[in-house]
């Protein structure tokens, strides 16, 4: 999804996360209607479904990268975690980072441990928020490659809002969006 800032964008990944209410109308993801669901199960769609990707690393500056990693499929319910977070690692290209902490990292090392740890819970559904504002193009492109290796070999649908044409001219479909409005 591609939008200027306040256009909707974030609110859109917040309504399909289950995060938030619509004011009005109905917010399906994979046939079922979120705003009916209580907060149970909602948490079950966010832990099982979905993956979010933020702006900014939501990594725990105590854990090294491989924990922060294990400890997103442990949330999850899968086991296996030290396995899992390994090989996500090795699939953003952070194999040999994974026992820095996120202090040591650069910013897009930080941002691949956030994707990995998505990619490593291995959700059908991962929502990125702006998951390159803040890199430069070196790092843009890393984030980039890894988003699309996630695609790839995890079958995962991965949508992305961003206000970069040059990040949104990769995708394989855009939807522009303006005044929370599909233009």
């Amino acid at each position: 999804m591609l939008g200027p800032s306040g256009s909707g964008k974030s609110t859109f990944l917040h309504l399909a996360a289950g995060l938030d209410e619509p004011s009005a109308g109905e917010v399906r993801a994979f046939g079922t209607p979120l705003n009916r669901l209580d907060e149970p199960e909602l948490a079950r769609y966010r832990s099982r479904q979905v993956a979010l990707v933020f702006q900014r690393d939501n990594l725990l500056q105590l854990l090294t990268a491989e924990e922060n990693v294990a400890t997103s499929v442990k949330l999850a319910g899968a086991r296996r975690a030290r396995a899992a977070a390994q090989s996500a690692l090795s699939l953003v290209g952070l194999t040999d980072r994974g026992s820095h902490r996120p202090g040591a990292l650069s910013g897009g090392e930080q941002q691949r441990a956030a994707i990995a740890a998505a990619a490593a819970r291995t959700a059908p559904l991962v929502l990125a928020d702006e998951p390159t504002g803040e890199l430069d193009v070196d790092n843009e492109a890393r984030v980039l490659a890894a988003l699309r290796e996630l695609q790839r070999e995890k079958a995962t649908t991965v949508v992305t809002v961003t206000h970069s044409r040059a990040l949104a001219s990769a995708a394989d479909r855009v939807i522009e969006i303006r005044d929370g409005k599909a233009v």
